[in-house]
């Protein structure tokens, strides 16, 4: 039997944190061994838990998504970053897979997507969200 990919939580909208907690709880190969309300409190569980997975959102109190990815990155740590953010604006995307970010998903995507996607980066892949590169070359 195949373990489970541990995850670590970063989300500073509580009502979001808890969600996807219950969610992605729901699946049988996902364990969270831990949440955070902002970039510190998850850079701490990181290193505490040593998890597979970070999901963080992109701006957060402290550390961001990507100031978390470039810590890891830095660090060596073995635990790779998802970022769910509701910006698909090319220059965070950029620095976020310069930061070695594994996945960048928008918010308001479907949640099999979520879950397909921590998949595929616990296998070792990447995952970005297909509405993004649509919306990559626009302007608002």
């Amino acid at each position: 039997m195949r373990q489970k990919l541990r995850l670590v939580l970063a989300e500073d909208q509580a009502m979001l944190l808890d969600a996807f907690e219950a969610l992605l709880a729901l699946e049988p190969d996902f364990e969270i061994v831990g949440k955070a309300r902002n970039g510190s409190e998850a850079l701490s569980l990181v290193k505490e838990h040593r998890p597979d997975i970070l999901l963080t959102d992109i701006e957060m109190p402290e550390l961001g998504g990507i100031e978390l990815a470039e810590a890891l990155q830095a660090a060596k740590a073995r635990t790779v970053v998802v970022i769910v953010t509701t910006f698909a604006r090319a220059g965070y995307m950029k620095r976020a897979l310069n930061a070695g970010v594994r996945g960048y998903l928008l918010k308001d995507a479907p949640l099999a997507q979520l879950s397909e996607a921590l998949r595929t980066v616990g296998r070792g892949g990447r995952a970005i969200d297909d509405a993004c590169p649509s919306r990559l070359g626009r302007r608002p």
